[in-house]
Formats: C-alpha cells, sequence, structure tokens
C-alpha cells in the first residue's frame, strides 16, 4: 500500500514528520483531503487544524497557523509561521 511522506513545521522547528495514508488539511479554499497519488499541487492554509492519519489508523493533528501546504510525488509538507501538535 503507498503512503505519504508528511512533514509538518514551523517557522523554528519541525512538528511532526513521517508516513501517513490520508491528511486533511483547511485551505483558503475550502477543507482538502490528500491521498497517495494526489495531484502536485500548492495552497495557502486558512489557519486551523491539520489532520494526519497514519497507516495504522492513528490520528495526529496539528494546530497551523499561516503559512502553506505543498503536494509533489506523494510527500506533503506543511509549512506554517506557528505550528504544534494538539
Amino acid at each position: 500500500m503507498a503512503a505519504l511522506n508528511v512533514s509538518v513545521v514551523s517557522a523554528d522547528q519541525e512538528v511532526w514528520s513521517g508516513e501517513a495514508a490520508m491528511v486533511v488539511a483547511r485551505t483558503v479554499e475550502g477543507e482538502i483531503g490528500i491521498l497517495p497519488g494526489h495531484e502536485p499541487m500548492l495552497a495557502i492554509l486558512a489557519g486551523g487544524e491539520v489532520r494526519v492519519t497514519l497507516p495504522g489508523g492513528e490520528k495526529i493533528t496539528a494546530n497551523a497557523e499561516d503559512g502553506f501546504l505543498s503536494v509533489q510525488s506523494d510527500a506533503v509538507q506543511v509549512v506554517a509561521s506557528r505550528a504544534a501538535l494538539a
């Protein structure tokens, strides 16, 4: 089964990184779900929760403000000025 390589970083630290089955985030254009094989994209975060579902089904939630989300080749990067695990 394919997985996403996810990285959530703030301006001064890496908040979380690892493999995931799905990422859900709120962008200025609405909520988006990302699965393996997603088209490359760049989106501006609207702020709020970034929900990461791990391959085993466990969920991790981070709060991210003022940043963007990038998807390329099953790699998802969330870069925010402020981010922390919820």
